[in-house]
């Protein structure tokens, strides 16, 4: 197949194209590598150059005509207004067989489906029956509903041939949205859903040590989003209790590198609360063989198919849940080796980017065949 993967969102389509090269398609990456991260591309659509930013996607579009298929990443696929990806898109679809869209971020579906119907337990938007009213919620919620944003999603959902959704959070809205595409669909019914692919990390091997060394990365504009605020309070109370069998690391404000050598000398790391499952950052901490403080709920795993593997620890969004894993953790020693193996088990089981890839392909075989692969 010739495929064109266009967009980028914290490496998901260049670690995708490498495992769809390994099975032997023709990929290209057209994105702006998702801004300071530089993933790799092939066709370079960031804003910086001498010509504006859309005379030069101008000048790209013939080079993305003739593919079998094109899979834009989320409905923002470009740095562009969404008025102006509408063109964009539907110049897409004349000039190439197949459309997805892959659903990795934030879009209309999210915050709208989570704040009106509240179908999770919590989310970014809820916590339970209560609105989550954070200035990202906020934010998030006014950038996408009742805009251009939301009609330019809407359109894609509508017109695309499936929509593939990376994580049971992302899944879930459109799985219950009553609305329907330009065939009478309900949008379920082309919806998949296929994990985040992901190139194993080397293991790290911190020194030994005689206290379980617990990491957490603080970025003050998302600790109240991500829930690291509370997490750091339930990691210092335990420290505070445990002084001689439980150190603990702050990264916050320190550059890339060093923040990995903080991270790779650590045993367990505390993630985000509000998840059901783990995100990029966190499927690295698990490939490495760390324990990661995470989403791991029951609802994760069923959409994944694991039934034995669940090595994340899953702590509610509340202080009270996080100390007490965390306790567990520093009173039973015994059980750290066997949720590092597991930690990195799950991912070689689950993400491991050529076994995602080939569920990719089998999706595209039948958008191809015009007969579509059984859903989820």
């Amino acid at each position: 197949m010739k495929i064109l993967l266009l967009g980028e969102y914290s490496g998901v389509h260049s670690t995708l194209a490498e495992g769809l090269r390994y099975l032997g398609h023709t990929v290209t990456v057209a994105s702006n590598g998702d801004f300071w991260k530089g993933y790799q591309c092939d066709i370079n659509l960031s804003r910086k150059g001498r010509w504006s930013f859309l005379a030069r996607v101008m000048a790209a579009l013939p080079r993305m005509r003739g593919f079998d298929i094109v899979q834009v990443v989320n409905p923002m696929f470009m740095e562009l207004k969404a008025e102006r990806l509408f063109s964009i898109y539907n110049y897409l679809r004349k000039h190439n067989k197949k459309m997805v869209m892959s659903v990795v971020g934030d879009d209309y579906y999210y915050p709208f489906i989570n704040r009106t119907l509240k179908p999770m337990r919590y989310s970014d938007f809820n916590s339970g029956a209560e609105e989550r009213c954070t200035p990202f919620a906020e934010a998030t919620f006014n950038d996408w509903v009742g805009t251009a944003k939301e009609r330019l999603n809407r359109h894609i959902a509508s017109d695309c041939d499936a929509i593939i959704a990376g994580a049971y959070e992302y899944w879930l809205p459109y799985s219950l949205s009553s609305d329907r595409d330009k065939h009478g669909r309900l949008l379920r019914e082309k919806l998949y859903h296929v994990p985040f692919p992901f190139k194993m990390p080397e293991e790290t091997h911190p020194a030994p040590s005689d206290k379980l060394r617990v990491f957490i990365g603080i970025s003050k504009a998302r600790s109240e989003l991500k829930g690291t605020d509370i997490m750091l309070k339930a990691a210092k109370d335990v420290q505070a209790k445990y002084p001689d069998r439980m150190e603990l690391t702050v990264a916050e404000g320190v550059p890339y590198s060093e923040y990995m050598h903080l991270m790779d000398n650590s045993d367990v790391m505390l993630d985000q609360l509000y998840s059901y499952g783990p995100g990029m950052n966190a499927l690295l901490t698990l490939g490495k063989g760390m324990i990661t403080f995470s989403g791991g709920e029951p609802e994760h795993y069923d959409i994944m198919g694991e039934r034995d593997c669940r090595p994340i620890v899953n702590v509610l969004p509340n202080y009270e849940s996080v100390h007490s894993q965390l306790e567990h953790l520093v009173l039973h020693p015994e059980k750290i080796g066997r949720i590092k193996a597991e930690s990195r088990r799950y991912v070689e089981r689950n993400h491991e980017y050529r076994k995602v890839a080939k569920q990719y392909e089998d999706i595209y075989n039948g958008l191809l065949a015009t007969q579509l692969p059984r859903r989820f």
